[in-house]
């Protein structure tokens, strides 16, 4: 059965899910040729390790905190704060407080 992801001119909830966050799971919000939307439900003391993204990627985190490493260097990404990143830049994360995180990344047509 195929995920059902939003269409265009669908309006999308991604205001911090609060109180729901220890019930939500991570979910691919929409995905269209050119870019994919995830929204990353993490548990503090998770940990995903060192990949890469097939294309550039933003990271913005919408609620909690999480430790991005890239660059050689660790990133504290806490509610409003975002980061971005070229496409194959290997990255890890790991979530220090519970946290959901808005994931976009450009695909290559």
């Amino acid at each position: 059965m195929a995920i059902p992801h939003a269409n265009p001119g669908d309006v999308i909830n991604v205001s911090p899910l609060g109180t729901a966050l220890a019930g939500t799971k991570s979910s691919t919000l929409l995905k269209s040729g050119q870019i994919e939307v995830v929204r990353l439900v993490m548990v503090a003391g998770k940990e995903i390790p060192e990949h890469q993204a097939p294309g550039e990627l933003t990271v913005h985190c919408l609620e909690g905190k999480i430790e991005f490493t890239a660059l050689g260097q660790r990133h504290e990404l806490t509610a409003g704060r975002m980061l971005f990143l070229h496409a194959g830049e290997p990255h890890a994360v790991k979530c220090i407080e519970d946290a959901s995180v808005l994931l976009t990344i450009l695909l290559k047509p």
